[in-house]
């Protein structure tokens, strides 16, 4: 039982998650990283039944995925990382929290299937393209080209998903939701927003 408590104390807040990862990482929280009460939100949004398989596009250190699976055991949640150091750290968190039903990525969204997964999050990991004070390092190329490509890029893959496909964002400009995706809910301050496929 104490070991469980142990396990639990890490989804409670962000402090305790943060603990996690080196101080560097725990220092891009609050700026990079999902808040424990949004990932939570969005998670029960995105898990509507046993088996599902959600993809959270750009997931950093893995914290979304990490929240969603822990409350949502029958759930399979992945994320997709281009950033080889920040795939690391997810990966061993999850091997750390011995969290079954999660699974990292390495690589670029592009590269992925989106069609193996049936609901997705995304906390809008094209923005650094535009926001130069925002980046969270200089090992990446960034360009507003990039930011479009993508933006068109996921448009495009969310707009072949069949109806009832979920999707929760947060931060986003709502370049890459086509119209085709109705809102459901928005939180109080606007920021974590939940959509169905018509």
């Amino acid at each position: 039982m104490g070991k469980n408590l142990v396990k639990s104390a890490w989804y409670t807040t962000d402090a305790a998650f943060d603990w996690l990862y080196p101080e560097r990482i725990q220092l891009l929280s609050k700026r990079h990283w999902t808040p424990v009460d949004v990932a939570k939100k969005a998670a029960r949004f995105l898990a509507t039944e046993p088996g599902k398989k959600v993809l959270d596009i750009g997931s950093g250190v893995g914290k979304f995925a990490l929240i969603g699976a822990h409350y949502f055991p029958d759930v399979l949640f992945y994320g997709v990382e281009q950033r080889r150091e920040l795939h690391h750290y997810a990966q061993a968190a999850k091997e750390y929290t011995k969290t079954n039903n999660a699974g990292f990525i390495h690589g670029n969204f592009t590269q992925v299937d989106l069609a193996e997964y049936d609901h997705f999050y995304f906390y809008n990991a094209f923005f650094e393209n535009l926001d130069s004070n925002g980046r969270m390092d200089h090992q990446m190329e960034y360009s507003t080209g990039l930011y479009n490509y993508y933006s068109r890029y996921l448009f495009k893959e969310l707009d072949a998903k069949p109806s009832g496909t979920r999707l929760a964002t947060f931060h986003s400009l709502e370049d890459e939701i086509p119209s085709s995706y109705q809102i459901v809910d928005v939180s109080t301050d606007l920021l974590l927003k939940t959509w169905i496929k018509k």
